[in-house]
């Protein structure tokens, strides 16, 4: 059985993204990348949480295409009201997000 070095719970029982997550200050925003293509932003990720499986489950969610790099995740497309609520369900504060 492995432990959790950080709340010392057993791997399964671990609540450290959890409240990782509950602190979080998330801002979604859209920007303009080259030829008029909209992008949505969503930043404000702190270490301690996977965004690889975050941008994984919003890409699945929109059906969209995107990235993920440097702390940012970037989502081809205009997905701005339609990303708070898939990120509740993920996990976040309701009131954390912009």
């Amino acid at each position: 059985m492995e432990i959790c070095p950080k709340c010392g719970l057993p791997l399964q029982a671990c609540v450290c993204e959890q409240i990782v997550k509950s602190s979080q200050k998330i801002k979604v925003s859209t920007d303009k990348k080259r030829y008029g293509k909209i992008v949505t932003v969503v930043t404000g990720f702190d270490t301690g949480i996977d965004i690889k499986k975050i941008a994984k489950a919003l890409k699945e969610e929109l059906a969209c295409g995107g990235t993920y790099k440097n702390g940012v995740i970037e989502l081809q497309g205009d997905h701005t009201k339609k990303i708070k609520e898939i990120l509740v369900t993920l996990g976040f504060d309701k009131e954390s997000i912009d």
